[in-house]
């Protein structure tokens, strides 16, 4: 079974950066899509970046990009995202997810829900 443990969240002032980890470990990836969820107070999950393991393309959400970079660490098995610039808008639990489906849409990219972390929190003072 998957595990995955993030790390790396805090509190910064507007205009600081964060770089989270997931580490994965424990299970045989059924698909090469990975992805990095958030959740703020009062809001659904949504997709901020995603991840094809195999091909290391990566795609975005519009709030993200430009501000938000993933990279693949394959000595330590983690899936970084480092972000810049952030806004108080950006404060939310963060979560990491694998074996997921259509990381090319973010809109609708899909996880299983036995395949998330545990989160870990972000938070952005303005």
């Amino acid at each position: 079974q998957v595990r995955l443990v993030e790390s790396g969240g805090g509190s910064v002032q507007a205009g600081g950066s964060l770089r989270l980890s997931c580490l994965a470990s424990g299970y045989r990836p059924r698909t090469n899509c990975m992805a990095w969820f958030r959740q703020a107070p009062g809001k659904e999950r949504e997709a901020v970046a995603t991840f094809y393991t195999n091909s290391g393309s990566t795609y975005y959400s519009l709030s993200v990009k430009g501000r938000f970079t993933l990279s693949r660490d394959n000595a330590k098995n983690t899936l970084n995202l480092q972000m810049n610039s952030l806004k108080a808008e950006d404060t939310a639990m963060y979560y990491c997810a694998a074996d997921c489906e259509m990381c090319y849409a973010i809109l609708d990219t899909k996880c299983p829900e036995g395949n998330f972390g545990q989160g870990t929190q972000v938070t952005v003072s303005s």
